[in-house]
This record gives structure tokens, sequence and C-alpha cells, in this order.
């Protein structure tokens, strides 16, 4: 009899042991928390890129996220955030904030109380002509580069803050790209130049 009180007692011990490595009910957490019992939060966290815009580019730009098979199969696709874009001449990169509707290039860099260094705004348009900017508005000085369809600057002009002069470029360009004065000059980057050019979502170009 003892001995069958005995055998009793130790499956009521192994199945409180057991019960204790499960989930908690509720999903705020408990020893053996799993994915499942995670809340709303927590998946959102596990989901997003951590700190995108920090990792480094190429060339030692900022800015990446990564696409791939989390199953270990090809080679992770390295790519800038989305609504931004990589602008690569040579072993320098500007992580370009992209403007490519008309309300957000009418907004352009207005209101900012800074550009970092090796940051900016990249202008997008549909067509190649001569464009113009102005300065309304916009409290940092800025180098201005124009560029055709190919990516290859055909105008560089420096931009004083807040004045209404116009600035148009010398020869048609489909894409412009602003970075605080003086950026162009210090890394040997002038008229001929051609970027590469990396947007954070696939298919614009």
């Amino acid at each position: 009899m003892a001995r069958f009180g005995a055998r009793i007692l130790a499956v009521l011990f192994l199945a409180a042991a057991a019960g204790a490595c499960r989930p908690a009910p509720d999903g705020t957490g408990g020893f053996g928390r799993t994915a499942e019992a995670a809340g709303p939060a927590d998946a959102a966290r596990r989901a997003a890129p951590a700190a995108a815009a920090e990792r480094p580019g190429p060339g030692g730009g900022p800015g990446e996220t990564r696409e791939g098979s989390a199953g270990g199969g090809a080679e992770p696709v390295r790519r800038p955030p989305p609504g931004y874009a990589w602008v690569i001449f040579g072993a320098d990169t500007v992580l370009a904030e992209v403007a490519a509707t008309p309300e957000e290039r009418e907004q352009g860099l207005m209101y900012r109380d800074e550009v970092p260094d090796g940051r900016g705004m990249l202008f997008v348009f549909d067509d190649l002509r001569t464009r113009s900017f102005w300065m309304q508005n916009t409290y940092v000085a800025l180098d201005i580069a124009y560029m055709d369809a190919s990516y290859v600057v055909v105008d560089i002009q420096q931009m004083e803050p807040l004045t209404t002069d116009p600035h148009d470029s010398a020869a048609p360009a489909m894409f412009a790209l602003e970075v605080r004065k003086g950026w162009f000059a210090e890394h040997g980057i002038g008229v001929g130049a051609r970027a590469r050019v990396e947007f954070g979502v696939p298919g614009r170009r």
C-alpha cells in the first residue's frame, strides 16, 4: 500500500512539472513562452527590420534591409529601407529620402533643422527637362546635383537657406540630389560623375 501511494505521489509530481513548462495561457510570459503566446507588439518587433537605416550600406553608406529565405537558401538581397534610395558614387554613398510625387517634391527638405552627413533627398521626375529649385522655408544650406536619365551629373549648384532665387539646371535633368552644402566638393564629385542608384522599393528606377 505504501508503494502504491508513493507511485501516486510520483505521478502527481511529474504532471505538475510538465505543466510548469507550458506557455502562460494569457500570453504574458512564463517559463517556456513561445512565439504563439507572444502579444501583437512582440510579433511586430520580430517582423520589422531592426534599425534598418543605421546598418551600413554599400561603400560604407548607411541604410540597409535584407530579404531572403529563412531556410538558408539564396543569399539575402540587400536594399535600402522603403522610401529611401542609395545614391552611390564609387566609394561614397548617400542614403536619400525619395521624393517621387508632386506633394513630396513640393515639401522637399523644408523646415528641417539639419541634413546629416551622408543623408539627403533624391527628387525623381517622370521626364527629362530643365528643372528649377529654390530655398523658400529651407533652413539648411544645400548642394544640389542635377542628373540625367542615366544618373550622370549634368550640373551642381550651391543654395543658401531661405532664399527664393531660382536655381535652374544647366541641362535637362530627370533626377536631383540634395545634400548638405559642400558635400560634393569634399568627395571629389563633379559634373560628369555617374551615380548608381538602388531604391528601397523593388522595380522603381
